[in-house]
């Protein structure tokens, strides 16, 4: 992990297309500012992790059981 010092207004550049500005700082947290392109998603860690388990949870339930499928389209004489 690359860690970087900076102060409100400063920026870090990642790639062509990433800004990344130091909004505000204070005791406890630091706002930042980040313009991507709409190609890029950016998610807080907290969305991004609920959306890999959402996705997760999705793929499993979506499992098709192939005999019950090959079950259906059996010709019955």
């Amino acid at each position: 992990m690359l860690v970087l010092t900076r102060k409100p207004g400063e920026a870090i550049h990642i790639g062509d297309g990433i800004v990344i500005t130091v909004v505000e700082v204070d005791a406890k947290t630091c706002r930042i500012g980040i313009q991507a392109p709409a190609s890029v998603p950016v998610y807080r860690e907290e969305v991004y992790k609920r959306i890999q388990e959402e996705n997760l949870r999705a793929a499993a339930a979506a499992r098709p059981d192939l005999q019950a499928m090959a079950d259906l389209f059996r010709r019955k004489d």
